[in-house]
């Protein structure tokens, strides 16, 4: 990468400091999170609902739209609006909990982050605000009324966009310097009628002061002078200024909790939270808003009202300094951050041809970047308690989170979503680092380190799930995601890896793979079980609870995750030992352990058991369930489960091992003297190179038998990706006879129908980025080692031959297809939404949901959940210089006119 502005701010500071020390770092949704929990029993949704936050200080971090913070959010700026309609104002994003909606939590508002470089020296998000006022009430109505078989009702729905009668509000940042933040809002009317809005810049101090700790017996101010400028003052930053060009005026309030009107007890002050949103909303009647213009929170009050298809400017300076013209230059400095942020996508972004494909990527990596949050959880405080606040219920004690007293994060972590998620997820924030690699790679080798810390990972070795039950389990893709930031960051170093970090991450991984080997593998045969496993891959049971009538679950997707890890290992093992020799004994060690979980998937019994999770009549992966009876039973569900197993493959390159003899001595003395691990491994001798050596569940025939049901558009393949649950059970559901009872698995392309986990994801059909992903880059693998004479049917039944690679690639262009238009100029994650797929206001901005339709691609779920969806970012950059003759290619290729 060419060393632009952006990429000499990136290299003068690898930490969250310095240009990245302010950032978008608040969270969109702090209400309704485990951390504000203080109930006795759990109800984290109704402990701090969307109205109560209103009035509520929170203790563990804050929210707004469009937010800005410094790196531990201290010091807060965000934005309000009013459009003289509603009855709050407009500061912080709404949507619907798990009870309220019959799809389980989901934000209903439209925005969209747009743009951000990795330092956020430059940053823009659009926010869609109505006119009229906002339908908090037909939402939730609406939702709650409708059922499982009914789709979510959207705020598209409910026709407050169908007239334009909207503002379109741009917020962007631009950075003078590192202390110097400019701030602009541009905010258009798109109807034909004028009309009045109320823009409220808000900067607020995270209560600190209230928890009764010696260390935090601080309380900053702010104060205003004229209608220009709020001071602001904190011990821990120094003297900041906010300037304000042509405000009408100042208000004033504190971050505290209004108890009176929450508890109907007495307040701690007369200008509680809501002080400035209840002054707004009465038409400056209520006297809550402090006269002498000073507090912790603090807003400008500009009033406009815009005329029909017209926009106006609102401007605003943070810096750490006085300055007499603070808005002098200020669309200069805009200017050049603008040009500085193209300069750095043009460059990372030079083999991506297609215009729609480059916007597509750089919205993907801007709402990752817009993604980040500082995230504060001090475990053992929460469960006992502040001194200078009211107990928490005793049964906290023992209850959510409790096995996790040593848990302390206190960092900028990246979010699977800031809204639907805004807590960190450990296997979805593996993931978001492989595109994050790709922009920023420093941060994304720091984020792999935070989860492993030991102010993070348990004593015992276990990784934190995510904050709902730090206890549940993860599939094991750290190792993965090590591997994948080390090849990239070394690829845009020159060929020069980060050694040091691959050994560093390494120790800590070793803690965890030894915590499943114990954990998880309780009987020692190298079958593993895991559970829930991220996705809600919910088959016939719900594998989060104990088994029905005592059974026990041996999984296809835990076996094969382990297997991936194993192998994950050794590979991180070498690249090391090329470096240190001594790491050539746990080369040694993850070698042999990936074969014994390799034959104990054939046999689970060992060899005189006729129990595998093979299926020989299905050619197909499964789990099994033992029973108390001793009988063990095949659960033939054809689901990405029994897909999984193709992930674990690694190639043993003849070249590295004539450099590690000590490591190729014990990989010959296993040829040798094993026979029965000798035969696990395929081997293939490629002239001038020598001999390479396959490791991998899957080959020879079982290889090919995954790949044609995978690759079969009447199972697997989807016009966009590969499903999670093969399209055979729409017509065949499978069914579980127990107790009179019957269990049911049907196909259901989308959302789920039942409530379990939330109700609102499944593994029984969606299309998922992140396994869809690891089948790429494991197709890749396996390609580069049969090579380009090694042809398979793509798609099956098609009678077509493709190299493993173009299918690899062909899959690839399926799931970028979901985001670009097509050449009717709609876009498969609207759907059938004709507003989002044919308004020019609309139609060019990006969505990364969740997951997606199995069938038609439409978007499901988080609608901003670009954390692990960001990986679209991945697979167009890796597909961009590919050149293959099938359909898929080709559309992808077509342009949009």
């Amino acid at each position: 990468m060419a060393n632009g502005a952006e990429k000499v701010r990136l290299s003068l500071q690898k930490d969250n400091k310095g240009w990245k020390k302010w950032g978008p770092y608040l969270s969109e949704r702090q209400w309704g999170t485990v951390r504000e929990d203080y109930s006795g029993n759990g109800d984290a949704w109704n402990y701090i609902t969307h109205e109560m936050a209103v009035s509520k200080t929170y203790r563990w971090g804050e929210d707004g739209i469009g937010g800005f913070s410094d790196n531990k959010q201290h010091i807060c700026l965000s934005f309000g609006f009013w459009n003289h309609n509603d009855k709050i104002i407009k500061e912080r994003i709404f949507g619907l909990t798990n009870r309220e909606s019959n799809h389980g939590e989901d934000v209903k508002e439209m925005y969209y982050y747009l743009d951000s470089t990795p330092t956020h020296s430059y940053t823009k998000m659009l926010y869609k605000y109505p006119q009229q006022a906002f339908p908090y009430e037909k939402l939730r109505l609406e939702n709650g009324r409708r059922g499982k078989q009914d789709p979510e009702y959207e705020i598209m729905d409910t026709g407050v966009f169908d007239n334009n009668e909207y503002f379109d509000i741009f917020i962007e940042h631009a950075k003078a310097d590192q202390e110097d933040l400019l701030v602009k809002l541009t905010i258009f009317n798109r109807g034909t009628k004028d009309a009045p809005i109320t823009v409220l810049p808000t900067i607020l101090f995270r209560n600190t002061w209230s928890w009764g700790y010696e260390a935090f017996n601080y309380k900053p101010i702010m104060n205003g002078i004229a209608n220009r400028l709020i001071e602001v003052t904190h011990r821990k930053h120094g003297k900041y200024n906010l300037y304000l060009d042509n405000a009408d005026e100042l208000l004033f309030c504190e971050n505290e909790t209004n108890f009176k009107k929450l508890y109907g007890t007495a307040n701690n002050t007369s200008y509680p939270k809501d002080g400035i949103n209840d002054y707004i909303v009465s038409g400056k009647k209520s006297q809550t808003v402090n006269p002498n213009n000073i507090g912790t929170k603090a807003s400008a009050r500009f009033t406009r009202t815009i005329k029909a298809g017209e926009s106006e400017v609102i401007r605003l300076r943070f810096v750490n300094h006085s300055t007499s013209e603070p808005f002098g230059g200020f669309e200069d400095t805009f200017a050049k951050r603008i040009r500085e942020a193209d300069e750095f996508y043009d460059d990372l972004q030079k083999d991506v041809a297609d215009t729609d494909l480059k916007s597509i990527q750089r919205q993907s990596y801007a709402g990752m970047l817009w993604s980040k949050q500082f995230y504060y959880y001090n475990v053992y405080e929460w469960l006992k308690g502040d001194p200078a606040q009211p107990g928490p219920n005793q049964g906290r004690k023992w209850g959510r989170n409790s096995g996790w007293k040593h848990l302390y994060a206190a960092n900028i972590i990246s979010m699977p979503d800031k809204w639907e998620y805004p807590w960190f997820a450990a296997w979805d924030l593996a993931f978001h680092c492989v595109p994050l690699a790709r922009v920023d790679a420093d941060f994304a080798k720091r984020q792999l380190e935070i989860l492993l810390r030991e102010y993070y990972m348990h004593p015992n070795g276990q990784i934190p799930a995510y904050e709902w039950n730090f206890s549940d389990v993860n599939p094991p893709v750290h190792g993965w995601a090590t591997w994948k930031v080390y090849e990239i960051d070394r690829e845009q170093n020159n060929g020069v890896g980060d050694i040091e970090f691959l050994e560093k991450i390494f120790h800590k991984l070793l803690l965890n793979f030894t915590w499943w080997v114990n954990q998880k593998d309780d009987t020692g045969n190298n079958i593993f079980s895991g559970g829930f496993l991220g996705l809600d891959n919910i088959g016939v049971f719900d594998r989060s609870t104990p088994m029905p009538f005592g059974g026990k679950l041996q999984q296809a997707d835990a076996t094969g995750w382990m297997a991936m890890y194993t192998l994950n290992m050794l590979r991180i093992a070498v690249e090391v030992s090329l470096v240190h020799p001594v790491y050539q004994d746990m080369a040694s060690k993850f070698f042999e352990h990936f074969l014994h979980i390799a034959g104990a998937m054939e046999s689970i019994g060992g060899k005189s058991s006729s129990i595998s999770l093979w299926d020989e009549e299905d050619q197909f992966y499964y789990d099994v369930i033992h029973i108390p009876n001793g009988q063990s039973i095949l659960l033939k569900v054809r689901s990405i489960v029994g897909l999984i197993p193709l992930f674990a493959v690694e190639i043993l390159d003849p070249q590295n091992l004539d450099k590690l003899p000590i490591f190729k001595r014990r990989v010959e003395w296993v040829l040798a003297n094993r026979p029965d691990l000798a035969r696990l491994i395929s081997r293939w001798y490629e002239s001038g190179k020598g001999e390479n050596r396959l490791l991998s569940i899957l080959r020879g025939h079982r290889m090919k038998m995954i790949m044609k049901r995978m690759l079969d558009e009447s199972e697997f393949l989807s016009d966009y990706g590969v499903r999670a649950l093969s399209k055979y059970h729409e017509q065949n559901p499978y069914k579980f006879y127990i107790n009179g009872e019957v269990l049911q698995v049907d196909y259901t392309p989308a959302e789920a129908l039942t409530d379990i986990m939330g109700g609102n994801s499944n593994w029984r059909g969606p299309i998922w980025f992140p396994l869809n992903y690891l089948i790429f880059d494991s197709l890749m693998k396996f390609h580069s080692y049969y090579g380009e004479d090694f042809m398979i049917e793509y798609p099956t039944n098609s009678g077509n031959l493709s190299t493993i690679k173009d299918a690899a690639v062909a899959i690839a262009c399926r799931l970028i297809n979901i985001f670009k238009m097509d050449a009717d100029g709609n876009r498969a994650v609207y759907g059938h939404d004709q507003k989002m797929q044919k308004d020019p206001y609309f139609n060019e901005h990006v969505l990364f949901y969740e997951y997606f339709h199995g069938d038609n691609g439409r978007g499901c779920g988080a609608s901003h959940q670009t954390g692990w969806t960001g990986l679209v970012a991945e697979l167009i950059h890796k597909t961009a210089k590919e050149t293959i003759s099938l359909p898929e290619k080709e559309a992808l290729e077509t342009s949009k006119s």
